[in-house]
């Protein structure tokens, strides 16, 4: 997995949610707070969906075979949308149900230091993991919104990653709330409560996750910046005089698909158009280095051939106008 798959934020997750999960459990055994169950559950789940975030990464450097002729980039589309099902089921689910039955029968909390405690360590634990996220993050995010690079990040571990974060240490006071006012009152219907908000939260946070990795299974086109250095990139003003349409799709989150059907001049040879072709893909690696999969189409431009894309060389990707229709026929001499 590439840098900007997040490795180091997916390790530094793996080790705070293994470490959260063994002390939740054991505050759990000792305190008998259904929320330190549901958080115990909920950061054994993050544990595993680290585990499923770095197996996709690895099953995604596999080569192209004859079966799969454009790699396995998507695996890793493939496993976060894994994440997401996990997170709703297991998390989620997990935590709606025990909240619900705590709050039916609910039951004192004895031991009281040992869930305020391990919350308090799981809390510190988490807010190394999300710095580590944001930090990693920071270096692909470039000016985009924090909501902007969730939904437009073709590489989905670092969004997984940063969300899960997020859930658990709103998750984390939502627990450390349930506890601190089942104490205060000494009534455990309102840990039960702190365990229902966070399999509410976790079950929201995993359809956001669901939702954006089906759209980059579905195929996700380039973003507009590395489009529009596509198209500069192809026209050279010579043999290239424009792009008739052009479309583009990512075969993985650092692979692209391009292809274009490019405009020519008619009295061009085969040969100085096949090098025009060479020159543009070229041209096209260097402005996009992740364009690996170029097909270039030539033809000869026409109005009815570009009026399913752009005008040739129009940078405003305006669509081509329409052919003027046929003048009418003259009206026949009926020789009256």
């Amino acid at each position: 997995m590439s840098a900007s798959g997040g490795t180091k934020a997916i390790v530094a997750a793996l080790v705070a949610n293994l470490s959260i999960a063994v002390a939740k459990f054991v505050a759990f055994l000792f305190s008998g707070s259904s929320s330190m169950l549901a958080e115990s559950v909920h950061s054994l789940a993050d544990s595993g969906n680290q585990g499923l975030l770095l197996l996709g990464g690895k099953k995604a450097k596999r080569e192209a075979t004859p079966e799969h002729p454009f790699g396995y980039g998507r695996e890793r589309y493939i496993y976060a949308f894994l994440v997401s099902i996990v997170l709703f089921s297991v998390g989620g689910m997990f935590a709606v149900y025990e909240g619900y039955e705590k709050i039916k029968h609910p039951h004192e909390i004895t031991a009281w230091y040992w869930p305020v405690g391990v919350l308090v360590f799981a809390i510190i634990a988490e807010i190394f993991s999300f710095r580590t996220a944001i930090k990693e993050s920071n270096q692909t995010r470039g000016n985009r919104s924090w909501t902007e690079f969730v939904r437009r990040s073709k590489a989905p571990e670092l969004p997984v990653v940063l969300l899960e974060d997020l859930g658990a240490l709103v998750g984390l006071v939502l627990a450390l709330g349930g506890v601190g006012l089942a104490l205060a009152t000494g009534n455990g219907v309102w840990d039960g409560i702190g365990t229902l908000c966070i399999g509410i939260l976790l079950i929201v946070i995993a359809i956001i996750l669901a939702v954006e990795t089906k759209s980059l299974l579905l195929g996700e086109s380039a973003g507009l910046e590395e489009v529009e250095k596509i198209k500069a990139a192809v026209v050279d003003g010579d043999t290239v005089t424009g792009i008739i349409h052009m479309r583009t799709l990512h075969l993985g989150p650092e692979e692209l698909l391009v292809a274009a059907k490019i405009a020519v001049r008619h009295d061009e040879t085969a040969t100085e158009i096949a090098n025009a072709i060479n020159a543009a893909e070229n041209r096209i690696r260097e402005a996009v280095p992740i364009a690996r999969v170029i097909y270039l189409e030539p033809d000869i431009f026409n109005a009815e051939a570009a009026a399913a894309g752009t005008t040739p060389g129009d940078p405003s990707g305006a669509p081509a106008p329409a052919p003027a229709p046929d003048p009418a026929p003259a009206p026949k001499d009926l020789g009256h």
